[in-house]
């Protein structure tokens, strides 16, 4: 063992689905327009489209050629947050379609504080924000659901330290 790491450092925790934070940043409303804790979150996909060729005569073989990516829209679902920032943001993009945002979905470790995983979305528009039904018992703005399409996906796990 390497001098100075005990054992429990070289263990990997698995990755919790329910262990997750949302940021999403828009220049000219807020820093940070989420500041949000949303009880789920899904849609985070990447497809590729394939065209398959075939050559004359040869009837056993296909080619699958690569193709451009398509990506899904994110939902998040059941949302608290303290201000109004992110429907601010949705009615800036009737004055201002080009008005884009870049968002980080954070996946934790059990312990909560420990990232594992960062999956970055840019140029994110808001397609959909719907508000829950009324309740006075609740103290803060609740967020039923929010609907992000964006341009670009990536993944930057733990062990990424190129800095994107």
């Amino acid at each position: 063992m390497a001098e100075g790491k005990s054992a429990n450092e070289s263990v990997h925790h698995p990755f919790v689905a329910f262990n997750f934070a949302v940021e999403i940043r828009v220049d000219g409303v807020a820093m940070q327009v989420c500041d949000a804790a949303f009880s789920e979150c899904d849609g985070l996909e990447l497809t590729m489209d394939v065209k398959t060729i075939r050559e004359g005569g040869n009837n056993g073989k296909q080619i699958r050629l690569t193709g451009p990516y398509n990506y899904g829209n994110v939902t998040l679902k059941r949302g608290m947050t303290s201000t109004f920032d992110l429907w601010k943001w949705m009615d800036l993009m009737l004055t201002q379609p080009a008005l884009r945002a870049d968002a980080d979905v954070i996946v934790f470790a059990p312990d909560r504080t420990t990232e594992r995983a960062r999956f970055r979305l840019t140029r994110c528009v808001p397609v959909k924000l719907k508000a829950p039904p009324l309740n006075a018992k609740d103290g803060m703005v609740a967020i039923e659901e929010l609907q992000l399409s964006y341009e670009s996906l990536t993944l930057k796990d733990q062990d990424d330290t190129s800095g994107a």
